[in-house]
């Protein structure tokens, strides 16, 4: 009887175990409403994608991103982690394809600057990798990705802040270089909302609270930010085991809030589209995009 006991659970092991790599290809679409427009403004679209970590080889991924057009948004935001290898870069410019004349707005996380490389999965169990680089890492080519984003008029906010208007309503962006790296130095655009803008937007990478609460103490109505993959590998009915980051795991992805003193942002962190080419495989946390309907703050949106 234990034999048998011991040959069902390995089976529900292998099943579980195949699942997951057919998880990690299956991509799906979320929408959320939130309700930070001026009274009375008419909704708009804005399209929320992170960390593809795209391989040239993967075609799966640049058909999906090229279908994304069909989903017509008014504004895109990326949160970083585009790429893993530097001959991704002329497939992913091919995959957004229209969008890219689309106004919207980038930041990078760490696997822009350098390749992913092997570590043990379980160890994101144990602590985070913030700011470490691993010895012999390869550097990739930020500057041609930022170059290829900007080209069409994607606002790089690394460090800085820009001003979109689209159809009536002028969004202020204001980003941080990567948290996870150490690389955001948070002053360089702190200060309350410019005064020209109807809605201010954080943009950062890695969601490390000491940036969401810099950036909800400055006013910011909404933050988006991705690197947690969701917690890639999570439990059914419980959720993520880690964020690998110092984010609560209830807040590892969808759409939330956070709080400092008398203020409040939302925050929406993206579970995003892909994985370490090294660790391809999720579970109970497929890859996703969002659709963010902005909506009227009066509204019931």
């Amino acid at each position: 009887m234990i034999g048998a006991l011991l040959c069902r659970l390995a089976a529900v092991g292998a099943a579980c175990f195949a699942y997951g790599f057919w998880e990690a290809r299956h991509f799906v679409v979320r929408r959320r409403y939130v309700p930070i427009l001026p009274p009375g403004s008419a909704p708009l679209r804005l399209l929320h994608v992170s960390d593809i970590h795209l391989m040239a080889r993967q075609r799966y991924k640049t058909e999906f991103i090229r279908a994304l057009a069909g989903l017509e948004p008014d504004l895109v935001v990326t949160t970083g982690d585009n790429w893993s290898e530097p001959d991704a870069l002329a497939p992913l410019m091919r995959a957004w394809g229209r969008l890219r004349d689309v106004p919207g707005a980038f930041v990078f996380g760490s696997n822009d600057y350098e390749e992913p490389s092997f570590r043990p999965p379980m160890m994101y169990l144990v602590r985070s990798t913030e700011g470490r680089t691993r010895p012999g890492h390869s550097p990739l080519p930020a500057e041609e990705l930022r170059a290829a984003y900007s080209e069409r008029g994607w606002a790089d906010v690394n460090t800085s802040r820009a001003l979109i208007t689209v159809r009536g309503i002028t969004f202020e962006f204001r980003g941080t270089d990567d948290a996870h790296l150490g690389r955001d130095d948070y002053a360089l655009v702190a200060g309350p909302p410019s005064p020209e803008a109807d809605v201010s937007i954080g943009v950062t990478h890695a969601p490390y609270l000491r940036v969401l609460d810099a950036m909800t103490a400055d006013g910011v109505d909404l933050i988006l930010a991705g690197h947690t993959h969701g917690g890639q590998v999570c439990v059914p009915y419980y959720g993520a085991l880690t964020t690998n980051c110092d984010l609560d795991t209830i807040r590892a992805k969808g759409l939330s809030t956070h709080t400092v003193g008398d203020r409040t942002a939302r925050l929406h962190v993206s579970a995003g589209m892909g994985s370490s080419p090294f660790a391809t495989y999720r579970f109970a946390c497929p890859p996703e995009v969002t659709v963010l309907t902005l909506t009227a703050a009066d509204s019931n949106g």
